[in-house]
């Protein structure tokens, strides 16, 4: 029987967010950028760079290029992967036996990197690969939960509530790790090994609560083609829902430019800022993605207050064009204290437009029980979108020369999404998704 007023469950699926946010925290901001591009840096002694160059299957790229061709790799595979096992878990009502697979696959890989070596980087960008691959298609069966276990009314604050412990849970494991890096002198790979544990072990507690459903079906045998039926089966409705329509060709576009500006911010300002030495650049850098986190707590409390206030869509609007103020400003950036300015807006938008994004469509869904089927289309969507987010970030430094002309592209995402948005017809958020072409 599914309850959707279990306080206990809504916590237990929201700490899932308290264990799993250390991967994009420590391994794909903090600790792992700045990790990554000191060991595929070439500098003199003192702090000139030689050469960011490496070289991959015998070809030469920038380390910041590489990096974001190997993401926008891993979120092609996901957007692939996740509407074939989102239909065999709609299928068997086994949501949870995916969720832990990717859970597994991301925290372990997660672990792998403490062997990431130059001399092997075709073997070392195996787990930065499978990582993203882990976490993002372990999201598809989280988030699908969220209508299951809360009314629409409660969406907002219960995905809120999911972010808010991401980001503390996070911080508080990357200050630990801080305080064994500087204090202790422990070498940065332990930290890798330090976020598996975290991950696992705090998911045991989402996992051992989070019901497995069971759904009967006609069929005697899972298909594994299903999924992408249940794909286009989705399309099919959600195309002649106008509401649901305009607000996913919005948030195709601007979370191109949210999720790049995420995965890409740390290696933008590890080569763009000037931070003066090496250790006082990696301590400015760990200082930046803190105050990001916390200030994110913040965003998301208030833009769920501000969404029951003023409507989910007018403050999706307020969100995004906040982004294209960011971009704007990035572009000018050269010291540390104007990074700490962009971080603290981007740390207050970010919290927001995360949380209030997937709130936003929960609650727009017909009656159905096939979610994981419908947030598996909200999630392909996205990670398309990120694929063509990430790769036009290293197309364009490969062409120009310079990282800082991918902002123009991060921009332009940001200012379409926010036009499209104004298509969004206006909805009574209270009842199911009614407005039919």
């Amino acid at each position: 029987m599914r309850e959707k007023n279990d306080k206990k469950l809504q916590w237990a699926w929201a700490f899932y967010d308290w264990a799993n946010s250390v991967y994009p925290l420590v391994v794909t901001t903090a600790i792992f950028p700045t990790f990554y591009e000191a060991i595929t840096t070439q500098k003199t002694e003192a702090g000139v760079v030689i050469t960011d160059k490496v070289e991959f299957f015998g070809y030469l790229f920038s380390n910041t290029e590489l990096y974001s061709y190997v993401i926008s790799a891993s979120f092609l595979v996901v957007s692939f992967l996740s509407p074939l096992l989102s239909g065999l878990a709609d299928f068997w009502g086994n949501k949870k036996f995916f969720l832990k697979i990717f859970c597994y696959l991301g925290a372990i890989s997660c672990g792998a990197l403490y062997f990431f070596d130059m001399e092997y980087l075709e073997l070392s960008m195996i787990p930065v690969f499978t990582a993203s691959i882990g976490f993002w298609g372990s999201l598809v069966f989280y988030n699908a939960y969220l209508p299951e276990i809360a009314e629409p009314q409660d969406h907002d604050k219960l995905s809120a509530r999911g972010f808010s412990l991401g980001y503390v849970g996070s911080a508080l494991l990357l200050i630990i790790i801080l305080i064994l890096i500087m204090v202790v002198g422990m070498n940065a790979r332990y930290s890798f090994i330090m976020v598996m544990v975290w991950w696992i072990g705090f998911a045991q507690y989402s996992l051992l609560k989070l019901p497995t459903y069971t759904n009967e079906y006609k069929h005697d045998k899972p298909n594994l083609w299903k999924g992408i039926q249940e794909l286009k089966k989705v399309w099919n409705e959600l195309k002649h829902i106008r509401l649901i329509k305009s607000y996913l060709g919005a948030f195709f576009v601007y979370s191109m430019g949210v999720q790049t500006v995420l995965l890409m911010a740390v290696l933008f300002a590890a080569k763009e800022v000037d931070w003066g030495s090496d250790d006082a650049g990696k301590t400015g850098l760990i200082i930046s993605v803190l105050l990001i986190q916390f200030i994110a707590i913040i965003g998301a409390g208030l833009f769920s207050r501000m969404s029951k206030k003023f409507g989910n869509i007018r403050v999706l609007k307020v969100a995004v064009f906040m982004w294209v103020l960011v971009c704007i400003w990035a572009y000018f950036i050269e010291t540390p204290v104007d990074f700490y300015v962009t971080a603290g807006i981007v740390g207050f938008v970010m919290g927001g437009i995360q949380a209030l994004s997937r709130s936003t469509y929960s609650k727009m869904l017909p009656e159905t029980e096939d979610h994981a089927s419908y947030f598996s289309f909200y999630d392909v969507l996205e990670k398309i979108g990120i694929v063509i987010g990430t790769l036009s970030y290293g197309l364009i430094e490969a062409m120009t020369g310079s990282l800082r002309n991918s902002i123009f592209a991060l921009a332009a995402f940001f200012v379409v999404g926010l036009i499209l948005l104004f298509f969004v017809p206006k909805h009574d958020w209270s009842k199911p998704t009614t407005v039919i072409e």
